[in-house]
């Protein structure tokens, strides 16, 4: 898929025209999210435009050492005459950065499950991740790509397909991915930073949610409760990515992760396994309850007790699997 040349060039003008630029990207900052972000705001500062970067939960501790992320600041302050969405599905993703902001002018994402809330949507839904197609796109834009730019946005390929393991991986990611590491991104320390090293209490984290993991009928799942978080001092909202660990396990098909939020709120993200027989489409269970994502990898925030959206979840979950065994089976035309 690839965006239409009158749709580039008018993004073009718009961005050259712009003076006054806020960026935001969604809650609980994932490596596309932020690298998406730092690669587009420091892009936009090279050309010349006074940007502010926002994201309502700041920047995860194993993405603070990416240049540009110190200038991220968790709420806007003042106007501006263009506002850009990167690496999110719906407006209600962002939480805090869009308040008081009338319009989204730019939406810049790679979820299939997208809205099309902006006024323009660069929104290619077979990219491997949004960092793809901001480097793809920024010199068509007219704007820079330094090496702080291009380990930002490598940092956003590497995370989203998890150290470019996932099936959207193409010879095209790989060769972007190549030309941002001749631009002078160091892939061995972003890869290291990025999917390698854990702080001491996300490790503990993880050990909390490993002690409850369970597997039945294909899905593996456990919880990660605020008792949990705050125990071990971590000090993020979501799993530290302890799914992707869940969706390695052998004999797994779905893996699902519940982080409490509140006591009365809980996230979820799915996850299709490796090496599964099936080639569910994970975002439509997350699309029964309000979230989004993609065919492998999607998650969604729902009111109610753990208990409660746990027993919820697991049942959908149990029953699109049945499904999607069935139509595998015998396929539906």
């Amino acid at each position: 898929m690839e965006a239409t040349a009158s749709l580039v060039q008018t993004i073009r003008a718009e961005l050259q025209a712009a003076k006054r630029i806020l960026i935001v990207s969604h809650i609980r900052p994932d490596g596309d999210a932020v690298g998406s972000l730092v690669g587009l705001g420091l892009s936009l500062m090279a050309a010349g435009k006074q940007v502010q970067m926002v994201l309502s939960d700041g920047v995860p501790a194993n993405f603070r050492s990416l240049a540009g992320s110190e200038l991220v600041r968790k709420r806007a302050l003042g106007t501006f005459d263009y506002r850009i969405v990167v690496d999110a599905s719906d407006l209600a993703r962002v939480g805090r950065g869009l308040e008081g902001q009338p319009v989204v002018d730019l939406n810049i994402d790679h979820h299939v499950t997208n809205e099309l809330f902006g006024r323009r949507n660069l929104v290619l839904g077979d990219a491997a991740a949004t960092a793809e197609i901001l480097a793809r796109y920024l010199p068509a834009f007219g704007l820079p790509i330094t090496t702080q730019i291009a380990n930002a946005l490598l940092t956003g390929i590497v995370t989203d397909t998890i150290g470019f393991r996932t099936a959207n991986v193409t010879p095209d990611v790989l060769r972007i991915a190549a030309g941002l590491i001749e631009n002078g991104a160091a892939l061995a320390d972003v890869y290291y930073a990025a999917l390698v090293q854990r702080s001491y209490e996300a490790a503990r984290f993880w050990g909390e949610g490993l002690r409850r993991l369970q597997i039945e009928d294909g899905i593996v799942w456990t919880s990660l409760t605020l008792a949990d978080r705050n125990a071990c001092g971590y000090p993020g909202r979501d799993d530290a990515d302890l799914i992707n660990v869940l969706s390695a396990i052998e004999g797994a098909e779905i893996a699902v992760i519940f982080v409490e939020q509140s006591a009365e709120r809980v996230k979820i993200s799915w996850r299709r396994c490796g090496e599964a027989e099936t080639d569910a489409d994970v975002s439509a269970i997350a699309l029964q309850f309000g979230g989004g994502g993609h065919r492998a990898a999607a998650g969604a925030d729902v009111d109610g007790t753990l208990e409660i959206v746990q027993e919820q979840i697991l049942e959908a979950t149990h029953s699109f699997l049945k499904q999607a065994r069935l139509e595998r089976v015998i396929p539906i035309t």
